[in-house]
């Protein structure tokens, strides 16, 4: 079982799925872990209350790029009440973290 979850890791790292920028987007944000080096940009654009497309930025270890990738796959489709549920912490309408070990924080841009 271990080897099965490694190698879906290692395809995501390798393959990742969602890479790259959106041109046009509602919510965008950037971070990085000053502990280890880690960045992550993610751009997300809605069409009315779903997130109808996604896509992720950065460079950092394997886990943290193919969590990444996972979760994007995961995400988009969802409504926004979806992701709400899917244990994520929201403070005042941002999205702070997620339970698989990624910390986000979207600011709404109203479009780009």
């Amino acid at each position: 079982m271990d080897e099965l979850y490694r190698e879906y890791i290692l395809d995501h790292y390798k393959n990742p799925r969602n890479f790259g920028d959106l041109e046009r987007h509602d919510a965008a944000c950037f971070d990085r872990n000053p502990l280890c080096g880690d960045e992550l940009g993610v751009q997300i654009r809605l069409e009315g209350d779903r997130i109808a497309d996604l896509r992720f930025h950065g460079q950092g270890c394997a886990i943290s790029q193919a969590t990444a990738s996972i979760i994007s796959e995961e995400l988009i489709g969802k409504a926004v009440a979806e992701v709400a549920e899917l244990d994520l912490q929201l403070e005042g309408g941002r999205v702070v973290a997620y339970r698989a070990r990624v910390k986000v924080s979207f600011k709404y841009e109203g479009g780009a």
